[in-house]
């Protein structure tokens, strides 16, 4: 290899953000402090941690981060109005990329499982579902519970996992964050996307979830997150189900607003009553009536 050749690469590895990794004595920390308010939170299993990541990485992923209109971003139906998503590393930075990956490395999976309790946590290397997110002021993702297979790996899903980089994200802003309860009669959870917050929950057909009030961000702001998801081959009997779509959920008050009203309800009971001929009849007779005068 020439000196000018491997000068260049040199400068190159000095310049990358490659040279931040994870710490594992943190993660291993992380874990022991925390695994017991993970398996007794409510509704379901879950862990909110705050500074997650040294600001720095953030800053650089955050500058990294694509607007609204810059790449080709996956765009969703009606339920996640104004949701916008990217799983493609062509469109990532590298600082984003290697985040990414050290989400899904080994010493990061060692670290969930130490946490979860979840045994054989396998990471997903295409990001399906998860990668960027983005949601512009005025969208919202409904309450739901996630896909539960991984269509081309075969596996079960587990875990989320749920990096936020909205900075002075203020309270007025929204994009709360909701955990709800299995019947979905109870909000447990409202979260604030703030900064460098991550949230890590288990996925079951009844981990219910989302942030359904639309978002009251200034104008040119998003509420944006990395999103990763992990599986297992095979999961506890009692979570099996058959393999389904993301499953969305009304709230207490739109199941209340989707139900006809007694005047409706009245005028529907009276047309299964009353005969056709009968009404027929009688719209025949006002007819006649009328054309005698």
């Amino acid at each position: 290899m020439n000196a000018t050749l491997s000068r260049k690469m040199d400068d190159n590895y000095m310049d990358s953000t490659l040279m931040f990794c994870i710490n594992p004595d943190y993660l291993n920390d992380l874990a022991d402090k925390n695994k017991e308010i993970y398996s007794q939170a409510m509704p379901f299993p879950h862990i909110i941690i705050d500074n997650f990541l040294p600001e720095p990485v953030l800053d650089k992923i955050l500058e990294e981060f694509p607007k609204p209109g810059s790449i080709d971003w996956q765009k969703f139906n009606a339920a996640q109005e104004k949701k916008l998503a990217s799983k493609s590393e062509l469109q990532m930075g590298e600082a984003i990329r290697l985040l990414l990956y050290q989400l899904n490395s080994s010493t990061f999976i060692e670290f969930l499982e130490q946490l979860t309790g979840i045994d054989g946590i396998i990471p997903d290397p295409h990001f399906t579902g998860g990668g960027l997110h983005q949601i512009e002021r005025g969208g919202y993702l409904k309450i739901h519970a996630d896909f539960n297979r991984h269509k081309k790996l075969r596996l079960d899903r587990r875990l989320n996992l749920l990096l936020y980089l909205n900075k002075d994200w203020q309270e007025e802003y929204g994009g709360h964050f909701e955990m709800w309860d299995k019947d979905m009669t109870k909000c447990y959870k409202k979260i604030l996307p703030i900064f460098n917050r991550c949230v890590i929950f288990s996925t079951t057909d009844f981990s219910y979830h989302g942030h359904p009030e639309p978002l009251t961000c200034p104008e040119g702001r998003t509420r944006k997150s990395l999103a990763l998801y992990y599986y297992s081959n095979g999961r506890p009997s009692e979570e099996v189900s058959d393999g389904h779509s993301t499953l969305f959920r009304a709230k207490p008050e739109e199941k209340l607003a989707q139900k006809p009203s007694s005047g409706m309800i009245l005028k529907t009971i009276s047309n299964k009553l009353i005969p056709p001929i009968f009404i027929d009849a009688k719209n025949f007779l006002g007819n006649k009536l009328l054309s005698n005068k």
